[in-house]
């Protein structure tokens, strides 16, 4: 059903595999609620085990909210920092240990809106628990999903966004005018 309502849409994905049972998706570019609605068939068609971050004011919607957990959502508040970050590098850590599977999805400016850059979220995912991304490339010029780059982060920061930068270059989003510089979030200022 779900390849069927990709064929209906006109969109078409590229997934050779997963490198490792663990593992950071990074889906990029988010600029519209769309990607959703194209994604989340996409998970289906491939019969990809995902887990998924979305903002908690979601997961209050009754039965909306129990139905993003049933497909893989996890709640996290985007306005205050409450070590989401580490936890779920030992919970990645731990399902390495353990050889269990483990791949979560997220986009990595973390709201549709236009960003000066990308939270850094993913990256301390990634490096911390180290396991490799997938730069999960979504482009609505080609209406393609890609699935098929990886990389292990080095902690070199600037080398690294160099190398996300060409990855992800020519990608389209829905709304091209919101996506995001492919860079470190500069900090805020004092007052912000």
């Amino acid at each position: 059903m779900a390849r069927a309502f990709l064929k209906l849409i006109g969109w078409r994905y590229v997934f050779n595999g997963l490198p490792a049972a663990q593992g950071v998706i990074v889906g990029y570019p988010h600029t519209s609620n769309w990607d959703f609605v194209v994604m989340m068939p996409v998970k289906w068609a491939i019969g990809l085990q995902v887990q998924f971050f979305a903002k908690d004011s979601l997961f209050r919607i009754p039965v909306f909210g129990r139905w993003l957990r049933w497909i893989g959502g996890r709640p996290i508040d985007r306005s205050s920092p409450k070590g989401v970050v580490g936890e779920m590098v030992n919970v990645l850590k731990q399902h390495k240990q353990d050889g269990g599977y483990l791949w979560l999805a997220l986009s990595p400016e973390g709201t549709r809106k236009l960003t000066p850059g990308w939270r850094s979220g993913f990256y301390q995912l990634a490096l911390g628990a180290d396991v490799p991304l997938c730069l999960l490339r979504i482009d609505y010029a080609k209406k393609e999903a890609h699935f098929d780059q990886f990389m292990h982060l080095t902690g070199d920061v600037e080398a690294d966004y160099a190398h996300l930068a060409k990855a992800y270059a020519g990608v389209c989003g829905f709304h091209a005018a919101q996506v995001a510089p492919i860079r470190p979030m500069p900090p805020r200022t004092t007052s912000e």
